[in-house]
């Protein structure tokens, strides 16, 4: 591999001849061969989207030249647009406060903006990394700017597939609300429900998800960018600052607004916990919802088999004809991966030290790195699992005869003792409640048959019959 030698304050570097990354990338990249992980696009997106709009900031102020600022920002352009992807390669378990990400970024726009002025790349005494593309700038203000900047990039889609699984579970709930099927209540016969009013939950509990999502917005639009190091806003003049958050509210869309206390913004890992929280209670819900359906679609012959989930691959190398329920399976992994990255970002978070939190590139991968693969999991979850779903009815109607939960609708009328005499006679003969009352005389036929019609199980109040 030829290599081209850069300079940093550290002396010189080789660095690939071919890369637009300079000295201290391929520092960060000798250092740190941890995990053969890349930052997130939404990441490298939010960082370039600073530097584009922090160069405009600083030609609106007179600080930085026109020429060099628009060729920084017409390399950002490249980069917002998905060129020089390849280009930021530091692991993400990396130096403190993201500091290599940070240079990693400021190198590629520094190079690749010397290109388009028609000079080398490395030629720093023209453009440099650190006193143009980085003006007014610290690696601590930019970091969690580009993460709030991510996470805002990210939550839209995610936010949308989960709409439409709440929808999708919904619809389910209306084409199953007429089966009657047999509750269940720590694993045992438990009184009537309608399949219908499962699903229906299922997709409330979905919205409560997606809006506390949504309500974690409001702190992310706060940005602490031009904080500099530690807060003060040193090297950063006021007037930058405000071009700073407007340029970024045009650049994003986002309704953008500056922190009240830089400080705050900068020390405090509070916005992306409550992110990485709300994201892990989705996590627990939906793992909840996948692990209900696999137990519902158990079987088909030595399980419930209540529903039947779509046949999407076969489900073993050695039992000809087996089909798993492979999406709901998938499904479950993925949240169990959104927890332990929710684990590792509440570590992070309560870490931070005096005016600084070293830990933002654990939180930002891990932050990413949830939101990406829960939203590729719902929209799969959603079209080739929810969406397919069927009812057995038959297999519900039996088990709604056969549950012992019936009694329930009995005790009012008879009493909780004489109830519960009835179901242990039921489990020892094997005969079935409605036997087993008529046979004692503690209800006639037709008083028994209008107490257990099936609008009176599973709605609140009493059929208007005279108690006992």
């Amino acid at each position: 591999m030829t290599t081209r030698i850069e300079k940093d304050s550290m002396g010189e570097m080789p660095v690939p001849a071919e890369a637009y990354y300079g000295a201290q990338t391929a520092r960060a990249v000798q250092n740190f061969p941890i995990s053969g992980l890349k930052p997130h696009p939404a990441f490298v997106w939010g960082t370039a989207v600073i530097k584009k709009c922090a160069a405009m900031a600083n030609m609106s102020t007179g600080r930085l030249s026109s020429v060099i600022g628009n060729a920084i920002v017409a390399a950002a352009d490249e980069v917002l647009a998905g060129e020089l992807a390849d280009q930021f390669v530091v692991d993400p378990f990396q130096a403190g406060a993201g500091t290599s990400h940070n240079m990693n970024a400021n190198e590629v726009l520094a190079n690749r903006a010397l290109e388009l002025m028609g000079l080398p790349r490395g030629d720093f005494s023209t453009l440099h990394p650190n006193d143009h593309v980085n003006m007014a700038q610290s690696t601590n203000d930019v970091i969690p700017t580009a993460i709030r900047l991510a996470s805002l990039e990210m939550l839209d889609p995610l936010l949308e597939v989960l709409e439409v699984l709440e929808l999708a579970l919904a619809a389910k709930g209306n084409e199953f609300d007429h089966i009657l099927k047999s509750g269940r209540t720590h694993l045992q016969d438990a009184v009537p429900i309608r399949m219908g009013q499962e699903f229906g939950a299922y997709s409330a509990a979905v919205r409560k998800n997606r809006e506390g999502l949504e309500g974690c917005i409001p702190a992310l639009l706060e940005l602490g960018i031009g904080g500099t190091a530690v807060g003060t806003g040193l090297n950063a003049e006021p007037a930058y600052i405000k071009a700073m958050i407007e340029e970024l509210t045009v650049a994003t869309g986002f309704p953008l607004i500056a922190s009240p206390d830089l400080f705050e913004a900068m020390q405090n890992m509070d916005p992306f916990l409550a992110l990485s929280s709300a994201l892990r209670r989705t996590a627990v819900n939906l793992g909840r919802i996948a692990n209900d359906l696999r137990l519902l679609a158990s079987g088909p012959r030595t399980g419930l088999d209540e529903i039947r989930l779509p046949a999407i691959q076969p489900g073993s190398s050695i039992m000809p004809g087996k089909i798993n329920p492979s999406m709901a399976e998938m499904t479950n992994m993925v949240c169990f991966q959104v927890i332990g990255c929710d684990q590792a970002i509440m570590l992070a978070a309560q870490a931070g030290q005096l005016e600084l939190n070293v830990m933002m590139p654990l939180i930002s991968w891990n932050l990413t790195f949830s939101m990406e693969i829960l939203k590729n999991c719902v929209q799969k979850f959603t079209e080739s699992c929810i969406n397919e779903i069927t009812a057995n009815e038959a297999r519900c109607r039996r088990y709604l005869e056969d549950s012992l939960g019936l009694v329930t609708v009995l005790a009012p009328y008879i009493g909780y003792n004489a109830s519960a005499a009835i179901a242990k006679e039921s489990v020892a003969s094997g005969r079935s409640i409605r036997e087993i009352v008529l046979e004692q005389g503690l209800m006639a036929a037709e008083e028994l048959d209008k107490i257990m019609q099936p609008e009176h199980l599973t709605e609140p109040g009493l059929p208007k019959q005279e108690t006992r």
